[in-house]
């Protein structure tokens, strides 16, 4: 296991987010249809906050709903707006934070997803999937 890896080795590049303008049930369709728990809201290139699946079933019945429906009970939706509910206080990391260090901040705070920002950027995501799957490559 190399002590100085990047994170930029392991972090999805091609993240997918949400703007400040869509809805809620925008984020439960885009959690479902790519099978992911975090995305980064975005407003033009600059990172917003952070939307958690979790966010989301605080807020409503969503776990209720078979991961496969494709359709979304918008009521309890339109009550809120993403900026409402998204994590806005964020901690990030660049590309060049190594995966210890990384893995370090998601354990000390809990996280389970990171931002990775390079020149105030959006520029990928790590997780603790992300993680997880080196560690298994490395054995």
């Amino acid at each position: 296991m190399k002590k100085r890896e990047p994170i930029s080795k392991i972090m999805s590049q091609d993240v997918i987010t949400l703007n400040t303008q869509q809805g809620l049930a925008d984020a439960e369709r885009l959690f479902k249809k790519h099978k992911i728990r975090h995305i980064p809201v975005i407003s033009g290139d600059k990172i917003k906050g952070m939307l958690s699946y979790t966010d989301l079933l605080r807020i409503s019945f969503a776990d209720a709903v078979d991961d496969e429906d494709k359709s979304v009970d918008t009521v309890v939706y339109e009550m809120f707006t993403i900026e409402q509910v998204m994590a806005k206080a964020l901690t990030s990391v660049t590309p060049n934070h190594s995966i210890k260090e990384v893995a370090e901040i998601l354990a000390e705070k809990e996280f389970h997803a990171l931002p990775v920002i390079e020149n105030e950027k959006l520029v990928g995501i790590v997780t603790t999937t992300d993680l997880i799957k080196y560690l298994i490559d490395q054995y």
